[in-house]
């Protein structure tokens, strides 16, 4: 048995490729070399260091007094408050009501909606993404887009759907602008919402979708090494087998790779089917 052509698209066109980086959010091209701008500023030049500070703007708060720059100041605040609101939700609808009224992430600022979940979460199997992109944002929900069309077409292909198999989240809730990778801050904020999510679904099997989820749930360190391994998960009220896959967004833009998430949904049919 093996994916059919539909589920796996050859190579994308020239056209279909900047529809690609339209739909990521890239909309322009600031530099040939890319720039870490969340790293620690550069030291003041010692000619500077005796001259006064600049003043605000007439009208503009000073960054320390706007939101999201408050939050990116207090990670270790806003770790402790989205660890006391996750232990606080009884239910998967008391999870997403406290999301809504978290304000530790600066993501929620910068994003259209809230993106909980999709899917049963009474599905044996749970799986989670990294972050929404620009039409789960828009509408809300995870795995919406070309990506998530063809992670439902994977899930076709091993007799699985996601309305009655398969319960759906992301590491963050929340979309980081243009699709950018989320920051460690940005994850260690979000991770007591989504560890305590699967806690609450309790899948029988946990699927991390992507090199993000895989390092904020598993540990694990690069994706292509890890993927197709299983390994324990503690979700906090009993050990469930876990196992990390490929993104469909990278399977869109390296179709041949196909081959080893079409080994992964073997090995995750096999298990749900007590084979291995």
């Amino acid at each position: 048995m093996s994916l059919s052509d539909a589920a796996f698209p050859d190579a994308p066109s020239p056209y279909e490729l900047l529809s690609w980086y339209a739909e990521m959010g890239v909309t322009e091209a600031l530099d040939e070399t890319p720039h870490n701008h969340f790293t620690e500023p550069a030291p003041v030049p010692a000619e500077r260091a005796g001259r006064p500070a600049l003043r605000p703007l007439p009208g503009r708060a000073p960054a320390a007094a706007r939101p999201m720059a408050a939050a990116a100041t207090a990670p270790d605040e806003a770790t402790l408050g989205a660890q006391a609101l996750a232990r606080e939700a009884r239910t998967l609808d008391e999870l997403k009501q406290a999301l809504a009224t978290f304000e530790g992430c600066a993501l929620k600022a910068t994003a259209k909606n809230l993106v909980f979940a999709d899917g049963n979460p009474e599905g044996r199997v749970m799986m989670v993404g990294e972050a929404p992109g620009a039409d789960e944002d828009r509408i809300g929900l995870p795995f919406v887009g070309r990506s998530g069309q063809l992670l439902d077409r994977m899930l076709a292909a091993i007799g699985l759907s996601r309305k009655e198999d398969v319960y759906i989240a992301n590491l963050l809730p929340w979309r980081p602008p243009g699709n950018r990778t989320p920051t460690p801050q940005e994850v260690a904020i979000c991770l007591p919402f989504i560890q305590r999510q699967i806690e609450l679904a309790d899948p029988d099997i946990l699927v991390c979708v992507g090199a993000p989820s895989a390092q904020g749930l598993l540990g694990f360190k690069g994706i292509m090494a890890s993927r197709g391994r299983w390994v324990e998960y503690d979700t906090g009220s009993r050990r469930i087998r876990a196992i990390a896959t490929l993104h469909p967004a990278y399977l869109l833009r390296r179709p041949l790779d196909k081959r080893l998430a079409w080994r992964d949904l073997r090995a995750l049919k096999a298990a749900l089917d007590g084979k291995n």
